[in-house]
């Protein structure tokens, strides 16, 4: 992340700016602009979503989310996939899901672009540890390996066949190695 403002502006006032693309995330007091995503990066956050909604949708389990603003803890941030348990999904009065997410994700992903600050992502992924989240994965494509952040524990980097850890209520068996195959064609 880039910082795109040095001046420091309050939550509400970051939240009524219109949204940019790729997406910004208020930290801090300051605004900082995601880099653009690139195809690895795409491919990952795609399947990753589409692993899990496979596994969870149909029972009302949970979701997976690309790229959906969450505001919590004096935070608007944007990770690439976040997983909520069913029952934690806002709903609008219209039992449909609603725009605004003001709650941390049960599980947050990110994964690293090329020209992305590894520490600002981490920074993310350990604010949302600190206020509910269950579960976190930084994943690095260059390097082929996950780091799983769980509360209370020491981060587990996770390469080859190790099984990546998966929120409770989520049952979903898939190594590192797997994921990593989705960025080879027809796969």
């Amino acid at each position: 992340m880039t910082a795109a403002s040095i001046q420091v502006i309050t939550l509400d006032e970051f939240l009524n700016l219109p949204e940019t693309q790729p997406a910004s995330e208020f930290i801090d007091g300051r605004i900082y602009q995601k880099p653009m995503p690139q195809g690895k990066h795409s491919r990952l956050q795609l399947k990753l979503c589409n692993a899990v909604n496979q596994v969870t949708e149909e029972q009302q389990i949970a979701l997976a989310f690309p790229e959906l603003r969450c505001t919590f803890g004096g935070r608007s941030i944007v990770p690439d996939v976040s997983v909520f348990s069913w029952q934690r999904i806002p709903f609008d009065p219209d039992g449909e899901i609603a725009n605004v997410f003001k709650i941390y994700p049960d599980w947050t992903v990110e994964i690293l672009s090329p020209d992305q600050n590894a520490t600002k992502v981490i920074s993310n992924i350990l604010h949302c540890l600190n206020y509910g989240t269950q579960l976190g994965w930084f994943v690095d494509p260059g390097e082929k390996i996950a780091i799983a952040f769980q509360p209370g524990q020491q981060p587990r980097e996770l390469t080859g066949e190790d099984l990546l850890p998966v929120p409770a209520f989520l049952e979903l068996q898939l190594t590192v190695a797997q994921m990593f195959a989705w960025l080879k064609a027809g796969s």
